[in-house]
C-alpha cells in the first residue's frame, strides 16, 4: 500500500497568490490534517546563514527530519531541506516532503522512523503535475551502520548515560522534560536519535518523536529537539521544561544519572556491542530492566560501573542454571575484576550470587568470588555483614594463601575494630581461613558483654547473634563475663536477656544469668515466692555461694527497699552469715531504718539486726536500731521506766537520724504518755526536756482521733488529760504553747459537748485526786473564764496554737 504524502514549499505567483503552501498532496488527506501539518514542517535558516547562498553552500544548511504525533493519533514523518532563493531571487525557498502514518500504523517493513534520515526517496522539489508518485517504502539511510554509530557513541561518551536516563523518563512519563540536543550538525542529532532508538523497547522506539533542527525549540512539541549552539542560548529561563545536553565541546555534560540501566546502556554502546540490547530484551521481564542488559554486558567482558554490576549480578543469581560451567567461570572472573568503585550494594549482590553457586558448581569456578568476598570482608571495602564463604568453599592452597595475606588484618580487626558487628564478621573470616584468634577472645568477650548490657537492642544485631551461634569459645567467654556482670547489676542483665533471648544452655553454671532469666520469666507477684523461685534457678544454695542471694534480691526488689516483714523472712531463710558475706545485710538495715510507720514488723526487725550483726553495725546505726527496738517495747508495754531519758540519749548517739525512725520513736513514746497509766515523772521529763521535736510530737499525737474518741467516752480520761495539760506551767515556751493549745483546741470542745453527768464525773475524779485540780477545772470550764485562767496559769501574753503562732 502506497504511503500518503504531501509536499510543501514556496511557490511562484498563481491563482492563490504568492507564498508557502502545499504543492502536492495524496488524495484523501483532510484539510484539518494539512492545517496541523503546516505547523510542523516549516524551516528557518540558521542565524549566521548567508542570505543568498551559493549552490555549493546549500549542503551546509541543517536538514530537518521530524517525527511528530498528530491530534488524531496518527504520525507525520517529514524531511525539510533548504533549497535557496528561486531563480528570480524573490522567495527564500525550502522544500518539505512528508508521509502520513495513521494511528497505529508503522513504516513499511517495520523500520524505525529515524532510519528515514537522508533517504534517497525524499524529494527536494514538487513532483511534476503536482501529484505525488506512489511511495511503497522509505529506503533506510546509510548513515546508521553499526560501526558509524559506535564511533559516534565513543565521541559522545560523556553524555551517553545522562541522555539515556532522560530518554527513559520521557518514555515512562509523558510529562517529563523534553530533551534538547545542542550540536553543530543536524546529522549528529539524527545519530543521537538513532542511538536512543537502539536502546529503547521496540514499541517505544517507533513512537519516539523528534526534530533534528529548529530555530524555535520552545515551540517544538517533540520529545527530542535538535538545536544549534546559537539557538540554545535563547532558551535561558526555560530550563525547567527541558533537559539540555550541550554536546559541542563548549560545556561539560549534564549532571550524571544514578540510573543503572542508563549507565549500562552507555557502556554497551561504548563496548561496541549493540546486539546485546536485542538479546537482553528477549529475556527481560519488563522495559528498562538493568539486570539482564548488565549480565549480558558482563558476559561480553564490558566494564560496568558498580550499580550496573550489582544489577547484573542480582539478575543472574536467579538464572545461573541457564549458563554452562565455562560461562559461569568467565562471569565470575569478570565480576571479580578489581574495581575501586565497588559498593556495599554490589558486595551484597556478589555474596548472594556466591550463595547460589556455592556447592552447585566446582570450587574452581567460585574461588575467585570467594577470595574477593573474604578480602572485602577483611578490608571493609563494601563489606555487608557476615561473609557467606565457608571452609569447604576453598581449596587448601587458596586458604593458606589468603590466611597469609589477610591473617594480620583479621587479628588486628578482632583486637581493635570499633563496634560489635565488625569483630564478629572478622572472626567468621578467621575460622574460614584457620587464622588463630583464641587469645583475643577474652578481651572481645569483655567488650561485647558491657556493650550488650548497656544497649542490648542496638548491639544484639543479626551479625552478633549469628556470630555467637557459630563461635562456641566466644559465646562461652561472653556468658562468663555476663554472669559476672549480672551479679553486679542484676536488673540490667535481666533486661538484656529479655531483649536478646541469649541462649546459655550447656555445661556452664552461670548461676546469676540463670536467675536473671527466671526473674524475667516469672514476672512480678509475691516477692518472697519470686525470690525462692529465682534462687532455685541458680542451682546453687545461698549457704554455699552467698553472692547468689545478692543477685536474687537485686532482681526481685530492683533497688526498692524490702518491707520489714520481707526483711525478717530474708534473714531467717538465708541466715546472717550469707547476708554478711553477700553484703545484703545493709539492705536489711535500710528496711528497718526506712520502714513505713504503719509497718508493725520494723521494731522486731531492728531487734533481730541488733542481735545478729553486732560486729557490723557502727555506733550511729546501732543507736537508730536501738531506738526502733525501744519503740517496739513502748508499744508492747515492756519498756522499763525512764522512757524519755532513754529516747533522748539514744537519739543523740544516732544523729543524723532517719526521719522515719525519729517519728516512730517519738510517736510510740507520746502514745504511752497519753495512755491511761503513764509512769510518774515521765511527763515531767518530757515537758522539761526542752526538746522541740518531742513536745511537737506530743501535741500532734494528742490531736489524733483516737485521743478525741477516748475523751468523748471516758470522763476519767478527760480528768487525766486536764491534769497533764494544765500542769507543768513554766517548763518552757514550747511546752506552754503546746499545753495551752491542747486545752483550748482539743479538750475544751470535747468538754463543752459532754453531758452534764460526764462533766460532773470528771470533776469528782479530780476531787478524789486532791489538791486544787477540781477547782481549776471548774474555773477553766466556766464560760468566759479562759482568758483569766490562761494568764494565771501561764497564758500571760496570749496563747500559742499547735503551729507555734501566738494568738
Amino acid at each position: 500500500m502506497s504511503l500518503a504524502q504531501l509536499h510543501y514549499t514556496s511557490a511562484p505567483p498563481g491563482p492563490d497568490g504568492e507564498g508557502f503552501r502545499f504543492t502536492a498532496v495524496s488524495p484523501g488527506l483532510p484539510d484539518s490534517l494539512l492545517t496541523e501539518a503546516e505547523q510542523l514542517i516549516g524551516y528557518e535558516p540558521p542565524r549566521d546563514a548567508p542570505s543568498r547562498p551559493r549552490a555549493d553552500q546549500l549542503a551546509d544548511f541543517p536538514q530537518v527530519l521530524s517525527h511528530s504525533v498528530l491530534s488524531d493519533g496518527g504520525r507525520l514523518l517529514a524531511r525539510t531541506v533548504y533549497t535557496g532563493a528561486d531563480h528570480s531571487g524573490r522567495w527564500g525557498n525550502f522544500h518539505a516532503h512528508a508521509v502520513h502514518l495513521p494511528d497505529g500504523a508503522r513504516l513499511p517493513g517495520g523500520v524505525l522512523p529515524i532510519t528515514a534520515w537522508d533517504s534517497s526517496q525524499w524529494a527536494v522539489r514538487t513532483p511534476e503535475g503536482g501529484v505525488p508518485a506512489p511511495l511503497e517504502k522509505l529506503a533506510p539511510s546509510g548513515l546508521f551502520d553499526r560501526d558509524g554509530l559506535a564511533d559516534f557513541a565513543a565521541a559522545r561518551g560523556a553524555w551517553l548515560a545522562g541522555f539515556f536516563g532522560d530518554l527513559r523518563r520521557l518514555c515512562e512519563d509523558p510529562a517529563a522534560p523534553q530533551i534538547v540536543l545542542v550540536e553543530q550538525r543536524s546529522a549528529d542529532v539524527a545519530q543521537w536519535v538513532a542511538l536512543g532508538s537502539t536502546v529503547l523497547p521496540r514499541e517505544s522506539a517507533h513512537r519516539l518523536t523528534f526534530i533534528t533542527y529548529t530555530r524555535r525549540p520552545q515551540q517544538a512539541g517533540q520529545q527530542i529537539i535538535g538545536v544549534l549552539p546559537d539557538d540554545a542560548q535563547a532558551m535561558r529561563g526555560h530550563d525547567h521544561r527541558f533537559r539540555m545536553h550541550h554536546c559541542t565541546g563548549r560545556a561539560g555534560p549534564v549532571d550524571g544519572t544514578a540510573d543503572a540501566w542508563a549507565h549500562t546502556a552507555a557502556r554497551v554502546w561504548l563496548g561496541r556491542a549493540p546486539e546485546l540490547f536485542k538479546a537482553a530484551a528477549a529475556v527481560s521481564d519488563g522495559p528498562f530492566e538493568a539486570g539482564p542488559l548488565a549480565a549480558f554486558a558482563l558476559r561480553a567482558g564490558i566494564a560496568l560501573p558498580a550499580n550496573s554490576r550489582a544489577a547484573g549480578v542480582n539478575w543472574l543469581r536467579g538464572r545461573t542454571d541457564v549458563l554452562d560451567e565455562e560461562q559461569l567461570a568467565l562471569l565470575v572472573v569478570t565480576v571479580c575484576a578489581p574495581a575501586e568503585d565497588r559498593t556495599a550494594e554490589e558486595s551484597a549482590a556478589l555474596g548472594r550470587l556466591f550463595g547460589v553457586l556455592d556447592g552447585r558448581v566446582p570450587v574452581a569456578v567460585t574461588e575467585p568470588l570467594a577470595a574477593l568476598l573474604l578480602a572485602g570482608a577483611v578490608h571493609a571495602a563494601g563489606a555487608a555483614g557476615l561473609s557467606p564463604v565457608r571452609r569447604a568453599s576453598l581449596t587448601d592452597g587458596l586458604r593458606e594463601r589468603l590466611a597469609a595475606d589477610l591473617g594480620p588484618a583479621v587479628r588486628e580487626g578482632v583486637r581493635g575494630a570499633d563496634g560489635t558487628d565488625r569483630p564478629l564478621e572478622l572472626l567468621r573470616v578467621a575460622d574460614t581461613l584457620d587464622v588463630d584468634c583464641a587469645d583475643l577472645l577474652p578481651e572481645l568477650a569483655h567488650r561485647l558483654s558491657r556493650a550488650l548490657l548497656a544497649d542490648p537492642d542496638g548491639v544484639y544485631s543479626v551479625t552478633v547473634r549469628t556470630g555467637l551461634e557459630e563461635q562456641f569459645e566466644l559465646r562461652a567467654a561472653l556468658l562468663e563475663q555476663l554472669d559476672a556482670l549480672a551479679s553486679e547489676d542484676p536488673p540490667a542483665a535481666a533486661r538484656m536477656l529479655e531483649c536478646t533471648a541469649l541462649p546459655f544452655t550447656g555445661m556452664q553454671a552461670l548461676p546469676h544469668l540463670r536467675m536473671c532469666a527466671e526473674a524475667s520469666r516469672v514476672g512480678t507477684g509475691d516477692r518472697m515466692s519470686t525470690l525462692r523461685s529465682v534462687l532455685r534457678a541458680s542451682g546453687i544454695s545461698p549457704f554455699a555461694e552467698p553472692l547468689v542471694l545478692r543477685t536474687a534480691m537485686g532482681l526481685v526488689w530492683d533497688g526498692v527497699v524490702p518491707g520489714a516483714g520481707e526483711a525478717r523472712l530474708l534473714l531467717d531463710e538465708a541466715g546472717s552469715d550469707a547476708h554478711r558475706i553477700a553484703g545484703t545485710w545493709t539492705v536489711l538495715v535500710r528496711a528497718a531504718l526506712e520502714g513505713s510507720l504503719t509497718d508493725g514488723d520494723v521494731p522486731a526487725l531492728a531487734r533481730d539486726l541488733l542481735r545478729r550483726f553486732t560486729g557490723e553495725l557502727d555506733a550511729r546505726v546501732r543507736g537508730a536500731l536501738l531506738l526502733l527496738d525501744f519503740a517496739g517495747q513502748l508499744d508492747e508495754g515492756t519498756a522499763p521506766d525512764g522512757w524519755t531519758g532513754r529516747v533522748l540519749r539514744l537519739r543523740s548517739a544516732a544523729e543524723p537520724l532517719e526521719p522515719a525512725v525519729l517519728e516512730r520513736t517519738l510517736r510510740s513514746l507520746v502514745r504511752r504518755l497519753l495512755s491511761d497509766d503513764p509512769p510518774d515523772g515521765e511527763l515531767f521529763a518530757l515537758t522539761h526536756s526542752g526538746d522541740a521535736d518531742l513536745i511537737a510530737a506530743y501535741g500532734r499525737t494528742a490531736r489524733d482521733e483516737a485521743v478525741r474518741d477516748r475523751l468523748q467516752l471516758s470522763p476519767g480520761y478527760v480528768a487525766d488529760c486536764f491534769v497533764s495539760w494544765n500542769g507543768h506551767s513554766g517548763a518552757g515556751a514550747a511546752w506552754d504553747a503546746t499545753r495551752t493549745a491542747l486545752l483550748e483546741e482539743v479538750l475544751r470542745p470535747v468538754v463543752r459537748a459532754l453531758p452534764a453527768e460526764d462533766v460532773a464525773s470528771a470533776e469528782q475524779r479530780l476531787e478524789r485526786a486532791g489538791g486544787r485540780a477540781a477547782e481549776e477545772f471548774r474555773t477553766w470550764n466556766r464560760p468566759g473564764a479562759f482568758g483569766r485562767f490562761a494568764q494565771r496559769f501561764g497564758g500571760g501574753r496570749g496563747r500559742r496554737g499547735s503551729d507555734g503562732v501566738t494568738r
